[in-house]
């Protein structure tokens, strides 16, 4: 076997690669195969290295997609913001607004993507001159999305205009009552919608079922930046004060990114060029909140979907979960040093502390799901804090590998949150909404891979049974997918260089729907094992010739994959993806393990 090669031969027959049908994380390895002919291209037309061709070919990618994935950028990709239903009314509106200094309040979701999206706004108002109030509702105390409390706050603090972001599609009942206010209302959001829109001067969601778009992939975070656009062409069609020096929305890049990849979208087509393109602008350091959480987190700088999903969106978020919900949206469109410096401590601390109440939930929702057999994990408890509730589903998710619903809050008097997450081929979403609409639930939507919901714990056994019947022929369809892990290439530890690094750096970045690499390397044993913060476990790998690999298993403390790790037991084949790492100064490789099986 070669140092390093991307699997080619046969089609997938479904066979298990390396024997390992059911690894020490319950998994099924599999393999893609690469066209050799179609990598050659590859390698030829565009100048890749050979590993890098092999992979992209591997992975389905046409000669006519590649230069997308390759280059992806916003001149290709970027829509007609007038294919958005709504879009050209939305536009008028907001334009109206700024040139007439109508006041005006953006009501964000408390989530990365909400605050991301009402930076955006909150920063596009200020260019222009104006200034708009931010509200952002209490997850404890209000919930998700817009409501009746919240318009009425709005109205008498004498706001006349108010954007929704990431959230308001399906809040009929809440701009019912803000047309009685008479507040005008303006919804941008991408959740899942099955009826008519509600009732607001305009709703802008890819996902309306008129709309046309084709672009229902995108996040809020996304949408804002077309809606942005139409804004733009609007104040330029009028020739509105200020229209020949408009804000440069190439700006807005980075925080259209983090919204982008916190909210999990595929980065494919649109979504990829936003990403692409944003974090060229995040490297820059122009974002005084986005540079004090990276200072925050003891990083010198931030520029990978690496950082956006696991050091900046995990402390953006912590506000919302277990602190003030406006938080994120506040750091994300200062541009004072020692306000985002001030920021960024709370919402270390805040992190902290979400990070305490996880692992207190985690392991109880775990063994609490265990001890069912139900297709779908459907666990809580009203101590649960409900900020938290999320991360538990979808660590609940991977571990378990089916979907997963956690609730928290609530009482005998009072309703408790859920929420959800969801495997490949699994509509969790769709599901929820259909229970709220039966009944069961009080409120519930989300889109297919995650769902939100609000129900009385009386009703939990109803919500298990409905859910178990709902959704059983989509998991069982799942499954096969659900437990495999899809292996890119074999490695010998040799092959994990800088340069490999530097080949995979060609044909990234990559995210939802464009993976990273996933490099079984055969045959290996653990020469040092121990445990990091006591949920981490650090490790050497080491192969017959003596060549050594460090790496980590995150959150591998305590399950069967850890544990083999720390008793270093015997010869293992690992499934890993391969890290730079410049601590101290020196850049190396190491790995991240996925996965592991004994060999033989």
């Amino acid at each position: 076997m070669s140092a390093l090669a991307a699997r080619a031969g046969a089609p997938d027959d479904g066979r298990p690669f390396l024997d390992v049908n059911r690894s020490l994380s319950g998994r099924r390895w599999r393999t893609r195969t690469a066209d050799e002919a179609l990598a050659a291209t590859f390698q030829r037309r565009h100048g890749l290295p050979e590993i890098a061709a092999r992979l992209l070919a591997a992975r389905g990618v046409t000669e006519a997609g590649a230069k997308g994935l390759l280059d992806p950028t916003l001149r290709d990709f970027f829509p007609d913001p007038s294919t958005f239903a709504g879009m050209d009314v939305a536009a008028r509106a907001i334009e109206d607004a700024i040139v007439s200094g109508r006041p005006t309040a953006v009501l964000a979701d408390y989530d990365v993507d909400g605050g991301s999206s009402a930076a955006q706004l909150v920063r596009y108002f200020r260019a222009r001159g104006r200034v708009l109030t931010i509200y952002v509702p209490d997850r404890m105390r209000e919930g998700y999305g817009p409501s009746p409390l919240a318009f009425e706050r709005l109205k008498s603090a004498g706001i006349e205009l108010v954007i929704t972001v990431d959230c308001g599609a399906a809040a009929t009942e809440a701009l019912e009552a803000a047309a009685v206010l008479g507040l005008d209302v303006v919804v941008i959001d991408h959740h899942l919608m099955s009826g008519p829109p509600p009732p607001s001067l305009a709703c802008v969601n890819p996902n309306r079922i008129d709309c046309p778009s084709k672009q229902g992939d995108l996040t809020a975070a996304g949408v804002v930046l077309v809606t942005l656009a139409a804004v733009n062409r609007e104040a330029r069609r009028r020739g509105s004060i200020g229209a020949n020096n408009l804000p440069d929305l190439m700006s807005c890049l980075d925080l259209a990114a983090i919204g982008t990849v916190c909210d999990v979208a595929p980065l494919t087509g649109f979504n990829r060029a936003i990403v692409a393109q944003g974090l060229k602008i995040l490297a820059r350091g122009g974002n005084a909140g986005m540079m004090a959480l990276a200072r925050s987190a003891g990083r010198p700088e931030v520029g990978t979907v690496y950082d956006l999903g696991f050091i900046l969106g995990p402390r953006l978020n912590a506000g919302g979960r277990v602190g003030d919900s406006s938080l994120a949206t506040r750091i994300l469109s200062t541009d004072d040093a020692e306000e985002a410096a001030a920021l960024a401590d709370e919402l270390e601390a805040l992190n902290a502390e979400r990070r305490r109440k996880e692992a207190d939930m985690l392991s109880l929702a775990q063994a609490m799901a265990e001890a069912e057999t139900l297709p779908i994990a459907i666990v809580g408890d009203p101590s649960w804090h409900p900020g938290v509730i999320g991360i538990a589903a979808g660590r609940l998710k991977e571990r378990l590998m089916k979907p997963a619903i956690v609730l928290g809050g609530g009482g005998p008097d009072e309703p408790c949150k859920g929420s959800g997450r969801s495997v490949t081929g699994v509509n969790l979403g769709r599901a929820v909404a259909l229970a709220a609409r039966e009944g069961i639930l009080r409120a519930g939507g989300g889109h297919a891979m995650a769902a939100g919901l609000t129900m009385d714990w009386a009703r939990l056994d109803d919500l298990k049974a409905f859910l178990s019947e709902t959704l059983a022929p989509e998991i069982a369809a799942a499954e096969g997918e659900t437990r495999a892990l899809w292996i890119d290439a074999t490695a010998s530890i040799g092959a994990a260089t800088l340069p490999l690094m530097d080949a995979l750096d060609r044909i990234g970045p990559y995210g939802a729907g464009h993976p990273e690499p996933v490099f079984a390397i055969p045959d290996v044993r653990v020469s040092w094992s121990g445990l990091a913060r006591n949920e981490h476990v650090r490790f050497v790998l080491e192969d017959a010739r003596g060549q050594r690999l460090r790496g980590i298993g995150f959150r591998q403390a305590g399950t069967p994959l850890g544990d083999a790790v720390v008793r270093r037991d015997g010869a293992l084949h690992v499934a890993v993806k391969l890290k730079r790492n410049a601590w101290g100064g020196a850049e190396r490789v190491e790995a991240e393990l996925l996965d592991a099986a004994p060999v033989g």
